[in-house]
């Protein structure tokens, strides 16, 4: 008689901060250094790198830290950014497929950009070009390019990609192994197709990223900083990780906040605000 394996679900309510990490952008007046550091010493698991924190410090170094802390690297961002009419951006995303493997990153997070001029179709006809050109690289890098939709308010300068189908219907012609696609609720909480497009990504072993911040009311007055922390706008952490669970995925789930008042707290109240939050609000569903 043959068994078969139970796969144990990574989330435990009992030690809930193994699979947490602290996106670099939530605590963004901290260096590298301070942000791997302070990680550690909160007992996350994981860190989510944005690349000019690891310019400034150094690759070697970076890598070296982070090993030295005993944290694993979530992901790396961002590449992207290849909707020019001129520029192509393959070089500068070779090098952050390049960063990431010695970072031990297993996804590069992919903005993919905005518009040069008025014609939509064409820039995102050029990112799918672009996207397979870069496929090769990413499989022999071992990295996989994690394709993130953002929500449609940016479209016109940061991303042509508006929603997970979308990003779904790209990544769609390559290796699982290669282009993955992001869930971040700041990003697709709003979606009615969310259900449906997470299970998709789920059946097809797709989803790279779990982020989680939650959208705040009223907004500020740049969106791009209206990210809040868990808990104070108006996201449903709860059925979103339901689906995310359902689909499958067991990665890290990273806190990503852009905000004035978050980024001028002292990092260390940020991160345990953040600790609580998670193990209230995101982790529960996740752990079933």
């Amino acid at each position: 008689m043959t068994t078969t394996a139970v796969q144990t679900s990574p989330y435990d309510l009992d030690n809930p901060y193994a699979t947490l990490s602290l996106n670099t952008k939530t605590v963004n007046s901290w260096t590298l250094a301070e942000a791997v550091d302070g990680a550690a010493s909160a007992g996350l698991g994981a860190v989510g790198l944005w690349r000019d924190r690891v310019q400034e410090a150094g690759l070697a170094s970076s890598a070296k830290h982070i090993a030295d802390a005993g944290l694993r690297v979530s992901s790396l961002c961002r590449g992207g950014f290849m909707t020019g009419v001129l520029d192509d951006g393959l070089d500068d995303n070779r090098r952050a497929l390049d960063e990431a493997a010695e970072l031990g990153a297993p996804e590069l997070v992919m903005v993919m950009g905005g518009l040069p001029d008025r014609d939509l179709i064409g820039a995102r006809a050029r990112v799918e070009d672009r996207l397979a050109q870069l496929v090769p690289y990413a499989i022999d890098r071992g990295v996989r390019i994690a394709l993130e939709p953002l929500h449609p308010m940016f479209a016109a300068d940061r991303a042509v990609i508006s929603t997970l189908g979308q990003a779904l219907s790209m990544a769609s012609p390559h290796p699982v192994e290669a282009v993955g696609v992001v869930v971040d609720t700041f990003h697709v909480w709003w979606d009615p197709e969310l259900y449906n497009k997470i299970r998709q990504a789920g059946k097809e072993g797709r989803i790279s990223s779990y982020q989680v911040c939650d959208w705040l009311v009223p907004m500020e007055a740049d969106p791009l900083l209206s990210r809040g922390m868990m808990g104070d706008g108006v996201i449903d952490f709860d059925t979103i990780g339901t689906w995310v669970r359902a689909a499958g995925y067991q990665g890290d789930v990273e806190v990503e906040i852009f905000n004035e008042k978050v980024w001028s707290t002292d990092g260390h109240q940020v991160i345990e605000n953040m600790k609580q939050r998670y193990r209230d609000l995101v982790l529960p569903p996740l752990a079933g």
